[in-house]
């Protein structure tokens, strides 16, 4: 055999992993103990038929080129593990095409169209039996125990933000035996323990009411949408708030003074702050000034590849001095050079050698697509093209994204990351950490 695997073989057997076993899960007790497993437990990844997710894996192996030894050893532990997205998206249902189509010949708004699309997509895994085996095969298929799930829309409106939130709600009510809504990290371990998927709740804002007459009043949605489940939420997303300012903005001006009292009202409730969009010198304050860990949670390092929705190293160093961590993303022109999934791992390398291995996690801000998606889209063609919203507006650059690159780091492919750890020269413990136990740290700090 050559030195890489028979892709072939690989590809036929669908991640069938042979060799790691019980008997070498359990020289692990320290790292299963964080990642939840039971001591000596050993978990068989499943077979895939899906030909999408097939050749996303294939794309992948062709860069990483693991030896026989290192796929088989990377996908059993990747099974064994307690694996936490820092933040990402649950598998997305394709939409109903005719639906769609319906409520564009009914001249619907853009603002509607676009609500309509995304409740379709985060909720017809629940309610369409074609989409819902799809959704749980990529569940299957990721061996993602934990999604960080951004489960509210862009901005600071709590009737804007609690759309996204009762969508996820209602999947995970629905889809309970499957993906049930975590509340506590201690519901994350149990998931993996029954061999179940969960989501974490995140919202990409701070709800305010945005009147205006006192502090106290302004935040007092904060509390109800933790009530709700809400354990996460964005400092800013791309431009200026009253928090701070985004990642978008030329100025990169610091933090407000309400601002700071948001950290502090955060911190008190144990929502973790995140500054993934913000900018750097209000990502720099936030963590300053937080008392408990602060989490970018899916980001790249500025070292390696200077962009806004980068971090240079004051930053990294400053969340890392919260007990935070830094998520690396999977967004190929946040990534640059090579952009696809052996750069992920470099940045990666970077967080742990310059600042340590309880630092750094993976957030993929990628999802998973419906096979179905193509079809049911080409039935709903003729909407009108909005502008570009003004949250969204950001400079351009002159990063050239390929297909491979992208479909290198795919959702799906999350064991492909463990194996690429392994490649890498990682022990166990450690890529346990980077795959789920930081993440699962920083919530159980954030929370007591």
């Amino acid at each position: 055999m050559s030195n890489s695997i028979n892709r072939r073989s690989f590809l036929g057997t669908s991640l069938a992993a042979t060799g790691l076993g019980a008997a070498a899960a359990s020289s692990l007790p320290a790292a299963e103990k964080q990642a939840g497993t039971k001591p000596g437990a050993s978990s068989k990844p499943k077979p895939i038929q899906n030909d999408k997710i097939l050749h996303a894996r294939k794309v992948a192996l062709d860069i990483l080129k693991p030896t026989p030894k290192q796929l088989e050893h990377g996908l059993q532990l990747h099974a064994d593990s307690l694996v936490f997205d820092s933040y990402g998206f649950a598998p997305r249902a394709a939409i109903d095409g005719d639906r769609m189509a319906a409520a564009i010949q009914a001249k619907a708004s853009t603002a509607e169209l676009q609500d309509l699309r995304e409740d379709m997509s985060m909720t017809r895994c629940a309610t369409d039996p074609t989409e819902q085996r799809e959704f749980k095969e990529a569940f299957d298929a990721a061996g993602v125990t934990c999604i960080f799930q951004n489960a509210g829309e862009e901005g600071q409106d709590p009737l804007r933000l609690i759309k996204r939130l009762a969508r996820f709600t209602f999947t995970t009510d629905m889809l309970a035996d499957f993906v049930p809504k975590a509340v506590t990290p201690d519901d994350i371990v149990q998931a993996k323990k029954e061999g179940r998927h969960c989501l974490y709740l995140t919202g990409n804002g701070v709800p305010l009411t945005q009147q205006w007459e006192t502090t106290t009043d302004e935040m007092k949605y904060m509390r109800i949408f933790f009530q709700l489940g809400i354990r996460m939420m964005h400092m800013t997303y791309n431009r200026r708030n009253m928090l701070g300012d985004g990642c978008a903005e030329p100025a990169n001006a610091g933090l407000s003074d309400f601002g700071r009292t948001v950290v502090g009202e955060m911190n008190r409730l144990g929502i973790i702050p995140d500054v993934a969009h913000s900018g750097w010198q209000t990502s720099l304050e936030t963590a300053q000034v937080s008392e408990k860990p602060v989490v970018a949670s899916h980001t790249t390092c500025a070292s390696l590849h200077h962009h806004i929705r980068s971090k240079p190293d004051n930053v990294i160093k400053a969340i890392a001095d919260t007990n935070g961590l830094i998520g690396i993303c999977c967004i190929p022109r946040y990534l640059g050079g090579s952009g696809d999934i052996s750069r992920l791992l470099d940045h990666v390398d970077y967080v742990v050698k310059k600042f340590g291995i309880d630092y750094i996690a993976i957030g993929t801000d990628v999802s998973y697509t419906s096979r179905n998606s193509a079809l049911e889209n080409r039935k709903a063609t003729g909407a009108p093209r909005g502008r570009t919203p003004w949250r969204s507006l950001w400079p351009p650059d002159n990063f050239q994204e390929t297909p491979d690159m992208r479909t290198s780091v795919s959702w799906t492919n999350w064991p492909l990351f463990t194996v690429g750890l392994v490649q890498r020269g990682y022990s166990d413990a450690d890529i346990q950490k980077i795959i789920g136990g930081n993440i699962l740290r920083v919530c159980q700090e954030s929370i007591s």
